[in-house]
Parts: structure tokens; sequence; C-alpha cells
């Protein structure tokens, strides 16, 4: 289980950032007349932080990873 979340530690940590930075949007700048669909409700913006979260820390893992094979190979 700890080689899961350490293999995939900076999707999970952008992810959570996300959901935190989602809520956050949605807490000061959110949509209230509803019409919005991403920030007229909490959980809409904190979900789509979450799916935002993780595919930038996927990005930024396999750029690591990337970088780390061809530092290896020189």
């Amino acid at each position: 289980m700890g080689g899961f979340f350490h293999k995939n530690k900076y999707p999970i940590i952008f992810a959570l950032l996300g959901v935190i930075i989602g809520y956050v949007y949605w807490y000061y700048k959110g949509c209230s007349s509803g019409t919005c669909i991403i920030t007229s409700t909490w959980h809409n913006s904190s979900i789509y932080g979450l799916i935002m979260g993780g595919l930038l820390g996927s990005s930024l893992k396999d750029i690591i990873t990337k970088r780390k094979k061809n530092k290896d190979l020189k």
C-alpha cells in the first residue's frame, strides 16, 4: 500500500490542493445565481479542482520521471 502512495505522491498532493483551491474559489468568488455549472455549488467546484489538480500532478510526475531517466543515462 505504501508503494502506491509513494509512486503517486504528486498526483495525490496536487489533487488534494485542487480540492482546497476549488472550495476556496467557490467560497470567495463562486456563482450565486446557479447558472455557472462549475462554480454554482461547492462540491462541483471542489471536484473540478480535484480533477485539474490530479491531472497537473500526473503531468508533473511524468516530467520528473523523464528527467530522472535522462540524468541517469548521462
